[in-house]
């Protein structure tokens, strides 16, 4: 009789094994976290086969982007040159599908690389055990979404990453450290001894050189989590904020009207601030985004708040029309009843965005109810260009980008609207003549 081992040609270093003994011996949330170039990926491709013959079911790898997925994963290497598809014993596979980044066992089993910008396409699917490759950098929504459907049917789930300043990913650790049913690990240079002293001090040295002070070396190989996300556009001011008290509990005022700022996305994808004037603070009371919904659904959701509502703030493109129905979005939203509506100016990305950062002084944000923006907000970044190894000056369009568009359009909107005295986008002196006789 053949024998096949699992995992397969896979030998784990001393200091991957509690991560492995932690899953063998039935923890169902597991997180890890490992400096740069400690192998998180090895070891997490060789849990997925042994985890497939031992139980059937559906099982997903998944990364920040389909993209990500298919360059690491489906088709990359380790250093020695094995592909980590391989790993998967070819006498156990059913067929492997280039296309779909998916492998099925004889015994039925499936395996799937997908991206978490694409989460929808697992819709319906009732998955036994997935693993989140580097989380920090993905939309927390995803697991969002899975975890309700791992607590019914008992499947377990496996984070890994390397920092990315105090994110969605830090607050996972966080409670992951207080809770025993979770496992947890961080791992830096010196606890694995995985990388040279000499390799590491030319990275120290190329990091400071190239950013100016050994912050991302620390994230990177320390793990540390003080850095903001590498190329953010609003790190300095939510740390400022952060410091100076501004981000915590805002409650609403009942004698104030609420305003709201809309981004209108592709696909019915939406996301809305809703702020209050105090005097010259804005006070960002609450927050809301989804997709797949027209206006009337927004309508809805925000009567069930105890808001009165003053005017709402919609981005240039609200008033394209249709093509189909000569129709703009602005009007059919108004015809449902929401008004008045007024459009922010259409300022250069960059403009805007310059806007915000010094918008950004006089905000107060409600760290519970605009907890999905806020972590927008820190995680808006440029993109970064892989070739060239330097940032684009423009952002990464991924998650984060909605929510941080609408925040752009409060902040040029308010100048443009609210700070000064005006009436239909003019100011108009009003003159009393007196007449004596």
């Amino acid at each position: 009789m053949e024998t096949i081992t699992i995992p397969h040609q896979f030998q784990p270093r001393l200091y991957q094994l509690p991560i492995l003994r932690a899953k063998d011996n039935g923890y169902k949330r597991l997180v890890y976290v490992w400096h740069r170039r400690a192998g998180k990926d090895k070891v997490a491709i060789n849990i997925f086969p042994k985890a497939m013959v031992k139980e059937v079911g559906a099982y997903y790898y998944i990364f920040p982007t389909y993209a990500q997925g298919k360059k690491i994963i489906w088709q990359g290497a380790d250093k020695e040159g094995m592909r980590f598809l391989d790993h998967f014993p070819p006498e156990l596979r059913k067929r492997t599908n280039d296309s779909e980044m998916l492998i099925e066992l004889t015994n039925d089993s499936i395996f799937q690389v997908i991206g978490s910008d694409n989460i929808d396409s697992i819709v319906g699917t009732n998955p036994k055990g997935v693993i989140f490759s580097e989380f920090s950098l993905q939309d927390p929504k995803a697991w969002d979404y899975i975890r309700p459907i791992l607590a019914e049917n008992e499947g377990w789930a496996i984070f890994n990453f390397t920092p990315r300043g105090k994110n969605h990913a830090y607050d996972l650790l966080e409670y992951a450290r207080s809770d025993p049913k979770w496992f947890c690990e961080v791992l830096t240079v010196d606890d694995t001894q995985a990388i040279s002293k000499e390799v590491l001090e030319q990275e120290r040295k190329e990091i400071i050189a190239k950013n100016g002070d050994d912050s991302i070396y620390l994230q990177e190989y320390y793990c540390s989590f003080e850095a903001s996300v590498q190329g953010s556009y609003y790190g300095i001011q939510l740390s400022e904020a952060t410091k100076q008290g501004r981000i915590g509990v805002v409650p609403y005022d009942p004698t104030c009207k609420v305003d709201t700022w809309w981004d209108l996305g592709v696909g019915d994808s939406m996301s809305i601030w809703f702020t209050q004037s105090i005097g010259r603070e804005v006070h960002l009371i609450d927050f809301m985004e989804g997709e797949g919904e027209g206006v009337n659904y927004y309508l809805a959701e925000m009567q069930k708040k105890p808001y009165v509502y003053g005017t709402h703030f919609w981005p240039h493109d609200g008033e394209n029309r249709e093509l189909s129905t000569g129709v703009s979005r602005k009007e059919t939203a108004e015809k449902l009843g929401l008004k008045p509506i007024l459009i922010v100016a259409n300022l250069s990305l960059d403009d805007g965005i310059q806007a915000a950062r010094q918008f950004f002084a006089r905000c107060w944000l409600d760290g519970v109810k605009c907890k999905r923006g806020i972590d927008s907000l820190k995680f808006y970044h440029k993109e970064y260009d892989d070739k060239r190894q330097q940032y684009k000056n423009h952002p990464e369009h991924d998650w984060s980008s909605h929510s941080a568009d609408a925040f752009r359009y409060l902040a040029v909107g308010h100048a443009q609207y609210k700070d000064l005295p005006i009436d239909n986008k003019k100011h108009k002196q009003h003159i009393k003549i007196t007449k004596y006789g």
